[in-house]
């Protein structure tokens, strides 16, 4: 697997932080397609609590980098890949759960994730093995990694990780970026207890996840549409 240098890492991180000691925010806006944007419009307030699964190394295409950086938000990273889990805690102040999302929470419950960069996507979340193997390498072109690789990784359940990290008395943001197992992810979702304000998911079966959320939230935007896969804003009713 090809990730960034360290020593690349670190000046990354070095340019960042000194912009944002300046002021300057050039590089503290990391989202694709400027969700991040987007989203300040509906939450431009300091200090919200945020969840983002699929976090990445918490910077490149982050929907929530933004909001803790300059916005004093707090809250949790979840990324499955433990290098990347590790980037994540060098890169946020946010806590971090390095694991999978899960329907049921189940002791030692683990799932095969396909390495793809910022495309990583777990075994079966986009159907049969032809569309993973065309996914993992559109993602690897994209990001001129080499090769993938599998990795068996823990899965849990969003509230279960939610309670273990204490932040389930208000949550402003759910960010949901996990490669073809959204209904998976929202399914260990138990909004009886833990149902935040907004729900940004990156969805391939948008008419799926609209009914699996409708007794609780409405559709609120379409953030951005690419034919394939839209960004969708759910708001809690």
């Amino acid at each position: 697997m090809r990730l960034p240098s360290r020593f690349r890492q670190s000046l990354l991180r070095l340019r960042r932080r000194g912009c944002e000691r300046l002021g300057i925010l050039r590089y503290s806006r990391p989202a694709l397609h400027d969700l991040d944007r987007k989203l300040e419009r509906h939450l431009d307030f300091d200090h919200g609590v945020f969840i983002e699964a699929g976090a990445n190394d918490g910077v490149r295409q982050s929907n929530t980098y933004y909001f803790e950086k300059i916005r004093g938000w707090t809250g949790l990273l979840i990324e499955p890949v433990p290098e990347l889990a590790a980037e994540c805690r060098r890169n946020r102040r946010a806590q971090v759960a390095a694991c999978a999302l899960a329907a049921r929470d189940e002791p030692g419950a683990t799932v095969e994730l396909h390495f793809a960069g910022l495309m990583s996507t777990v075994r079966g979340a986009l159907g049969d093995e032809a569309a993973t193997a065309a996914h993992v390498a559109a993602g690897l072109a994209a990001q001129g990694l080499a090769s993938s690789r599998r990795l068996t990784v823990p899965a849990r359940t969003l509230s279960a990780l939610i309670d273990e990290a204490r932040i389930g008395g208000r949550i402003d943001l759910l960010s949901l970026d996990v490669e073809g197992a959204e209904i998976t992810a929202l399914q260990g979702l138990d909004l009886a207890r833990h149902a935040p304000r907004f729900i940004c998911v990156e969805a391939r079966d948008a008419a799926a996840i609209t009914a699996l959320l409708a007794p609780r939230y409405r559709l609120f935007e379409t953030l951005t549409d690419l034919g394939t896969r839209a960004d969708l804003l759910y708001r809690l009713h």
